[in-house]
């Protein structure tokens, strides 16, 4: 299988005389499919909350969810699933399904007590994984109602950083309103997951079924974006690598000799991941030249191949005497995202410090962003809760999560 790779400038041209001009470069990347490829065996490990707040409907709806998706399953793939409260434990090893009835058992006998220790869970998790992992999609969907208050959250994101290093993929699905998003995002991008909201316990089967498909078309693993910038080319200072769809994630930057290295994660057949490099270019000679040569590394499951590169690609500009700004318009509506990303997570920051009119009036600017990229449903959550403020009022749990989510990605 081999990598799509497309990349689009800003705007391709550049004013002779400016020393110093701003641009987005955009780059996509899928899997590629061809006619004769199948789908790769998966490693599922579901780590599934079973504390006494999930007493009732929650754990009921949770336990459903989890049949349903493991229906999906095929005899090449394996499953194990860990319970956690206050402590974990392994409640189906990491095994071939192949006595569905037997597993569904396992899982009606979860009953709901004790606290929340997330990490925990996780711990327990990865030590699954690892013995499914070899030629393998791996991925762990994490579900939790609460705070993780019997455990410790830096654990949590060192376990998330460890996942990474073995290319497991860490999913967390938040349930009702008392988790914590912060803690929840970090572990997903951290782990170049999906962060999702359960807001009701009726949108469980679909939300593990959304994440399942996503993970079903995974036809590379472990992807890394390799740029070598040229001379007079810098990143911007701050923040300067975004992915924007199909999430919006703030992504780390690595220095590797002359390159600056970012790692994607898994690569899915019919879902792009959209990133944006944020770059300035110094004054360069008249003509066309080149500001940046960027590759993809990954590993092929399909195939046991590590390490793979694809070709490299140049990215090129016109420097000019006669520049005419024109804004390629599918950056723009990617730079629109991200700008809706940073002005709610600057809203949220504004709102733990008290200030409800600063947050108010960030709140409405990322409302007209959102409408200005087409984002109708991000647009009412974020006007809404503005509203909500500027009447003096504080927001719910669930409002502050329903933000999180629109500054995030585009609701269907």
């Amino acid at each position: 299988m081999q990598v799509a790779l497309e990349t689009v400038i800003s705007d391709p041209q550049v004013d002779i005389s400016q020393g110093n001009n701003q641009r987005q470069l955009s780059i996509e990347v899928s899997a590629l499919a061809e006619p004769e490829d199948r789908k790769l065996p998966l490693n599922l490990c579901l780590i599934l909350d079973h504390s006494g707040s999930m007493k009732g409907t929650p754990l009921t709806t949770v336990k459903q969810a989890a049949r349903e998706l493991i229906k999906g399953l095929k005899p090449e793939d394996r499953l194990s699933i860990v319970a956690f409260d206050h402590q974990a434990e392994v409640i189906v090893p990491c095994q071939q399904v192949t006595d569905f009835e037997d597993i569904f058992a396992k899982i009606d006998k979860l009953q709901a007590a004790g606290g929340t220790a997330i990490d925990a869970g996780i711990k327990l998790g990865i030590t699954q994984l690892i013995e499914g992992k070899q030629d393998r999609v791996s991925h762990a969907f994490i579900l939790t109602d609460g705070e993780n208050e019997h455990g410790d959250d830096e654990r949590c994101l060192k376990l998330a950083g460890f996942a990474t290093e073995s290319n497991f993929t860490l999913n967390t699905l938040g349930f009702g309103e008392n988790w914590n998003q912060n803690m929840l995002e970090k572990i997903a991008d951290t782990a170049a997951g999906t962060l999702a909201y359960i807001e009701e316990a009726a949108q469980a089967v679909s939300e593990f079924g959304r994440i399942f498909n996503r993970m079903q078309s995974v036809g590379l693993t472990n992807a890394y974006l390799q740029l070598e910038l040229k001379p007079k080319v810098r990143l911007a200072e701050l923040k300067p690598v975004a992915q924007v769809a199909p999430d919006t994630i703030e992504l780390a930057v690595e220095d590797d000799g002359n390159l600056q290295v970012v790692r994607l994660g898994d690569l899915m057949k019919d879902l792009s991941r959209v990133i944006l490099v944020n770059t300035y270019i110094g004054q360069l000679a008249e003509g066309e030249q080149s500001i940046a040569t960027l590759r993809i590394r990954y590993d092929d499951p399909a195939t046991g191949a590590t390490n793979l590169l694809t070709p490299p690609v140049d990215v090129n500009v016109t420097v000019t005497r006669n520049h005419q700004p024109a804004v390629d318009e599918n950056v723009q509506q990617q730079t629109l995202a991200l700008a809706k990303y940073r002005q709610t997570q600057l809203a949220e920051q504004k709102l733990q410090q008290g200030d409800r009119a600063g947050a108010a009036t960030l709140l409405q600017t990322a409302a007209k962003t959102a409408l200005q990229m087409g984002d109708t449903n991000a647009a009412t959550v974020l006007q809404s809760n503005a509203t909500i403020l500027q009447g003096g009022d504080d927001l719910s749990e669930a409002e502050k999560k329903k933000t999180r989510m629109v500054s995030k990605t585009i609701l269907q």
